[in-house]
């Protein structure tokens, strides 16, 4: 099991930016990808980035890219936020996978250890 805590959530205005953290503890070692995914009050939650630690490759959701980059490592994963928009208000997540798929990165079923989540809100 690898267990996760995130930081760094709060209010900020529209334009912006915050800088997520997630501590990673426990079987780090086995850990494929770690993700961040997000969710909105009434909404299903949402992919955000992921980034793989064979190769080192990272995606993102289209509705992030350009303005959120992750970073890190297996111990801790960082989301740095910048232009944030009203529509970014969520709970963000961090999320391990033991494996990683290039094809179901995006869904949360391929994730077996989340944190508890950290609340991000965007003022207009």
């Amino acid at each position: 099991q690898v267990q996760l805590v995130e930081s760094g959530g709060g209010l900020v205005q529209a334009g912006g930016s915050l800088r997520l953290s997630c501590a990673a503890s426990g079987r780090t070692f086995s850990s494929a990808a770690m993700a961040w995914f997000r969710q909105g009050s009434g909404e299903e939650r949402e992919f955000v980035a992921v980034m793989r630690w064979s190769g080192g490759s990272t995606y993102y959701a289209d509705s992030v890219k350009g303005r959120f980059t992750m970073s890190g490592d297996k111990n801790t994963v960082y989301l740095q936020m910048n232009s944030l928009k009203p529509e970014d208000t969520a709970v963000y997540y961090c999320a391990a996978a033991s494996y990683y798929s290039a094809t179901y990165y995006h869904q949360t079923n391929e994730y077996n250890n989340w944190g508890q989540g950290t609340q991000v809100t965007v003022s207009s």
